[in-house]
């Protein structure tokens, strides 16, 4: 069965933060679907070096549920987060662990299910005082129907906090770096379509496991990208996307911008940069 979205109103959600030792969350849900949907809230976390906190947005979700990775294929939802209204936050930086990949009617998604813990990065104006934290986050909550839901998360973090075992879980799950998974070499090369870009990248790779997916990010807002065409033979992996600019024209691509990340059965590796073969 296709995804398809409800045509409901964009669901509201307030949740409480949550503590290291003990969940207080307030749930959401909607007539005829799991009761809860979603919960979620804030994981104070500890302070980290040079003033910087370590905290947590948590989601849990019904049995048999999901919602999306930051870049979650054609038929995800992808999830934005918005930090305004917050007190004394100069920055706040998610640290996506590794998702999963779904595959539906010949569909690739990537994200979570059951529940995630997102480590953020945040760094204060002033890391003597509080920061209290607003986020509203607009995700897709899907099954065999997805359903938009606006959660509205807020708390209040300082001191030295906990080292919370949650977010240290989702830290050690996040994507290795090229040092870590041994990516010897990744180049690009770029070709001009008729209303954007097709780019081969080549990675001299060991195997993450499984049935590789890959996936494109340019730092252009608002380019769409295909899903990758993956192929590998020993440690050699390549993989193909299409990318189309707004303008529906081929547009300057950043190389040292775009970000490529590998996923796998076992592990990811993600890596920024993707220069043109020597």
């Amino acid at each position: 069965m296709k995804l398809r979205l409800l045509p409901l109103a964009v669901a509201a959600l307030v949740a409480v933060p949550i503590a290291a030792a003990a969940e207080q969350t307030r749930s959401l849900s909607l007539p005829g679907l799991a009761d809860p949907l979603v919960t979620g809230g804030i994981r104070a976390g500890w302070m980290a070096e040079g003033g910087r906190r370590l905290a947590g947005l948590e989601l849990q979700l019904a049995p048999g549920w999901k919602t999306y990775w930051r870049a979650p294929g054609d038929a995800g939802i992808a999830p934005l987060v918005d930090w305004s209204g917050s007190e004394n936050l100069r920055a706040a930086r998610i640290l996506w662990p590794k998702p999963e990949v779904f595959t539906l009617n010949g569909m690739r998604t990537l994200g979570y299910s059951g529940g995630v813990v997102l480590p953020v990065e945040v760094t204060p104006r002033d890391p003597s005082r509080p920061v209290h934290l607003h986020a509203t986050l607009e995700i897709g909550v899907c099954r065999d129907v997805c359903v938009p839901a606006d959660l509205r998360l807020e708390a209040q973090v300082s001191g030295a906090g906990e080292r919370d075992p949650a977010i240290r879980a989702a830290l050690a799950a996040r994507p290795a770096t090229a040092a870590e998974a041994g990516l010897v070499r990744l180049t690009c090369r770029v070709e001009p379509l008729r209303d954007g870009l097709r780019v081969t990248a080549t990675m001299d790779l060991p195997p993450q496991g499984g049935d590789e997916a890959v996936v494109m990010e340019p730092a252009a807002p608002g380019v769409w990208v295909s899903e990758a065409l993956v192929s590998r033979t020993g440690n050699r992996l390549t993989a193909v996307a299409e990318m189309v600019d707004p303008t529906g024209a081929p547009f300057a691509l950043d190389r040292s911008a775009m970000l490529v990340t590998v996923v796998g059965a076992r592990n990811a590796v993600e890596h920024r940069g993707c220069p043109a073969a020597p």
